[in-house]
Order: structure tokens, then sequence, then C-alpha cells
């Protein structure tokens, strides 16, 4: 008796590390959060923005930095792949045939009426006139198109050279991987010319966005915001994407809520008010959401050119100490310090607390435009620390920089969301001068802190409970069930229907977990229109008209 072989077991198929599922009793804290985010921006006049997900690598290279980390280390990128590129092969097939063309005319659909000069003598009266289309391969398509197309030269051209005769002959021009391949006949008016070499386009470089703003800037000059001369305030939620090393509150695949105002400087886009009202708006978010003990951080790195002399200063005093700084600092003292401030490398704290401060090289325009962000914040009441320190890390950021950091639920790395001003980056990506000032959330984060809060106050952040589970007692009542909780929805109640086959236990075991009521659905139930509705939190048991059951299940 022979052995059967047993099928080795497939692997279990898991999220990719530094990802995860969001299930149903986590989704309703991230829905109240996104639903309380978008009704606040609403009343501060924001639209919602949705950018692709990917974009081309130089927009991310251009906008945040090739210097920064995330551009240098912690983008997802991709070659997308090569392109045939028919101006290439026309080019070089003009040049190669650049003898015995004596006219081409460029025609639609990218059809080329070419007369050929006769190879014997040389003359217009022996010419041959040949219609030439060129394509990536001869597929029945571009076969197809060539043959239907209308392209014969008008009369005119004719007698300027003299031909008495239309188009002859269709030749279709393709690339060949083959040297020397011979043309192919498939008519005596048709032939497929073969061209050897790569005329492929280079490949384009894509990248998942490791942050919104540089995309959402994009769109602004790509669909000429700008020119309605209105300040465009723009928020957006969605995912981003960056190469790290996994921990607490922080995945390769995470979540921001954002926003920007951006706009023509006749906009007021400039002013420290803008400033100061997305500041204060992020503390009344925060507020509505229930986040306690927050702190904003904020401070100013001037315009451009103060950072240059900024910049200076820095690299100057970091030259004397690079040596004792970690890897990561001593590579960014050359090629950007700035982001040296932004280290949490506990070793190199007590020398980065002794390099200069940014507010000593401040002109004059950028110390006036933060004294006003300050007192307008003032104004409302919105708390804040200045921290000389806080540079962010991102190359487009001017003047305003902020974070803010929370006490509970992220540890040492509290930094709960942040952002600043960027007066150059649309002129960065090729675009306008357009003022703005934006910042991120990191959704994930915040999630963190509440649920701590939560913990830490004895709250459940459990999803609620369903208005109701309907019972049927047996199959007969499934419909009649089905039709009853057709009727609540619509009432805007929340209901489950459970099915005739299960015993009674089982429904009221499924009912006393999933929902505050169980409502009973047997024959009687359905011929009287009386139902039996029992609340799990009293015990309490009884007969409701069902006229009366969407009023008693919302009370």
């Amino acid at each position: 008796m022979t052995e059967s072989k047993k099928t080795p077991a497939r692997p279990t198929l898991k999220a990719v590390r530094g990802t995860r599922d969001l299930l149903p009793d986590q989704t309703p804290l991230w829905n109240h959060v996104e639903a309380t985010a978008r009704a606040l921006f609403a009343r501060y006049g924001f639209g919602e923005i949705r950018t692709p997900i990917f974009e081309t690598t130089e927009l991310f290279a251009r906008g945040v930095g090739e210097e920064t980390d995330i551009v240098s280390k912690e983008m997802f990128t991709w070659e997308d792949g090569e392109r045939f590129d028919k101006d290439l092969l026309r080019g070089y097939w003009y040049q190669k045939n650049e003898v015995r063309i004596t006219h081409g005319l460029v025609r639609p659909n990218d059809f080329v009426g070419a007369y050929i000069n006769g190879y014997a003598d040389n003359t217009h009266e022996s010419a041959t006139s040949e219609a030439v289309a060129f394509a990536g391969q001869a597929d029945a398509k571009a076969i197809k198109q060539l043959e239907a197309a209308d392209i014969n030269p008008k009369d005119e051209d004719f007698s300027t050279l003299k031909l008495g005769s239309p188009i002859q002959l269709r030749r279709l021009v393709v690339p060949s991987p083959i040297p020397d391949k011979k043309e192919e006949w498939l008519t005596d008016t048709f032939v497929i010319e073969y061209v050897f070499g790569n005329f492929n386009k280079s490949s384009q470089s894509l990248t998942l966005r490791p942050e919104s703003t540089a995309g959402v800037v994009r769109a602004y000059i790509e669909h000429k915001l700008g020119e309605t001369g209105q300040l465009q305030k723009l928020y957006y939620i969605g995912p981003q994407f960056r190469r790290e090393r996994p921990q607490r509150g922080r995945y390769r695949q995470f979540w921001q809520i954002g926003a920007e105002v951006i706009g023509p400087q006749s906009s007021g886009s400039e002013s420290p008010l803008r400033d100061a009202e997305i500041l204060e708006m992020l503390a009344s978010l925060l507020d509505e959401l229930g986040i306690r003990d927050w702190h904003l951080e904020l401070n100013s790195v001037g315009s451009s050119e103060d950072r240059v002399r900024y910049n200076a200063a820095l690299r100057e005093a970091l030259q004397p100490v690079k040596h004792l700084l970690c890897e990561d600092n001593q590579r960014r003292a050359d090629t950007n310090p700035l982001r040296v401030l932004d280290s949490k490398e506990e070793a190199d704290q007590d020398l980065i607390n002794a390099l200069p401060k940014i507010a000593d090289y401040l002109g004059p325009e950028s110390k006036a435009h933060f004294d006003q962000v300050l007192a307008a914040l003032d104004a409302c009441g919105v708390p804040y620390n200045l921290n000389p320190r806080l540079v962010r890390g991102l190359d487009y950021y001017t003047r305003t920089t902020f974070e803010f950091t929370v006490t509970t639920g992220l540890g040492t790395q509290n930094a709960l969301l942040g952002g600043g001003r960027y007066d150059g980056l649309s002129e960065m990506l090729g675009g306008p001068k357009a003022p703005g000032i934006g910042f991120a959330i990191g959704e994930d984060r915040l999630i963190l802190t509440l649920q701590a809060q939560a913990e830490a106050d004895g709250i459940s952040t459990a999803p609620a409970k369903l208005d109701a589970y309907i019972a049927p007692l047996t199959p007969a009542q499934n419909p009649a069930a089905l039709a009853l909780a057709r009727e609540l929805r619509t009432a805007g109640l929340t209901v489950e229907v459970g099915d005739g086959t299960f015993k009674l236990r089982k429904s009221f075991d499924i009912a006393d977990t999933l929902a505050r009521h169980i409502i009973l659905l047997g024959e009687d139930e359905v011929s009287t229109k009386i139902l039996t509705v029992k609340t799990f939190a009293t015990g309490e048991q009884i007969k409701v008209p069902r006229t009366e059951v969407a009023k008693h299940l919302h009370s």
C-alpha cells in the first residue's frame, strides 16, 4: 500500500511589515476623527482636494529636497518601464533616407506623405509617392490605420513635383531587435520596413507620495488655481508612504490629515494672519477631539536669504565638532546643517544646544512677520512655546514653523502634527509666486493619543452597539424580519437581522453582543403586529405595537 503524499501547506499571507489592517472595531474612532476634522475645516472655508498617491520622483526631489532623509532614504520609488518613442524612430528614418526624400508633408494621425526619388535617374518624372507611418510594432491596429488613412497629397503638391499620380505605396516603419531584417510585403502596395535599434523613451521614475504638500502645490500650478486671484484653502485626508523602520505610531503606510493655504500675494496668502489662523484652527481641532495637554512649539526659520546666512553660520560652528556627532549628523553637517537641529540623537544634544540660534539671523521683515503671528495668537488666547531648534525636516519651509506635541500615548517621539510656511515652493516647482502655509497631522499618532487618554480615563473606545437585533423564530418569519429591519433603518435606527434557523439561545447571545435590544418575531408577532422587545441593560421585556417600535428604540 503506497502512502499518499501530502500537499505541502501554503504559507499564510500577512500584511507587509510596516502596514496594517484597520478592522471594523477600530474604524469608528478613525471615522469620528475624520468627520470632526471635515466639519471644522468647512467652518474655516476649506475645501477637500484629492491628489494621486504617486507622483513623478522629480516632484519630491525638487519640492521636499534631495538631501532630506525622506528623499535620500525613505521613498518608495520605481521605474515605470520604457515606452516607444515615435519621434525618435521618425527622426532616425528621415536621416537614413535623406538622400531619396525630396519632400514630406505632415498629415493628421501622425502619418507622413513622402515623395521618394526614383533610383534610376533621380528625376521627378520617375519618382514614387509613398505614404509612410511609424509605429512601435506591426500589429493589426497600425496596419489598419495606415490602410484607412486619407493622406494623399493635394493636386498642387503633385504639380510642384511633376508627379502625375496619387500615393502608390504605403510603408509602415517599425523597430526590430534583429539587424538587417528584410522588408515584409503584405500586398503590392503595402510594405513593412524593419529598422534595427532601440527607439524607446527612457523610463519614468515614479514615487509613492511621502507627503502631500508638494502634490497639492503641483495641482495648484497645473490647474491654474492662482489665476482666480482667490486664496485657496485646501485640505486632504489620505495615506502616505515612507520606507522607514516601523515603530509605535510610525508605519510605512500611514495616514495624514492636512491642509494648505496658498494663493497669489494679492490674495493675502503671505499675511501673518494666515499663519495664526492655521494655528488657531489646529488648537480648536485638538480641543474638539478632546486632546489634552497639547503644546504648540513655534519658531521662525526666516526667509531664504536669512537661511543662507544661518546655514553658513551653522556650517562654521559645526566644523570643529562634527567628528563628535553621530554618523547621520556628520553627513547632515555637510549636506543640510539645519537638519542637525532636528536630530533626536541623545548623545549629540549638548553640542546641538550650543549651536547658533536662528533668531539672531532673522532679517527685519522675517522678524516683523513672526512678531505679528505671535500677537494674533496672543489675541486668540492660543498658548505657545518658542523653540529655536524647531526647523522641520523639509527644505521648502520658510518663516513660521510649528509642531504640536502631547504628553500621552506617544512616548519620547511626541510630535502629533507639524507644518510651516513655504513661500517659495510654487516657484521651485516651476509655477508662479504663490506664498503658502500648511500642516499635516499624523492620524495614526492622533488615534494612539485618543486611545491612551481613553484607557487612562477608563473609557471604552469600542464601537457603539446597534439599536436592535431582530430574531425571527422560524425560517417562515425571515421575510417579515427583513421588512421590519427596512422599516426601522429608514427611521434612522441601526439594525441587524438574524435567521430563523438559529436556536433562540444563539439569537440571544448574538443580540447581547451586538445590540441594545432584541426583537422577537414569531408567528404571533407577525399576525398581531405586537412585537416582543427586550432591553439588555435593564432586562425588561415588553410588548410594543409595531407602529411604536421605532419610537421605543429611539428613547
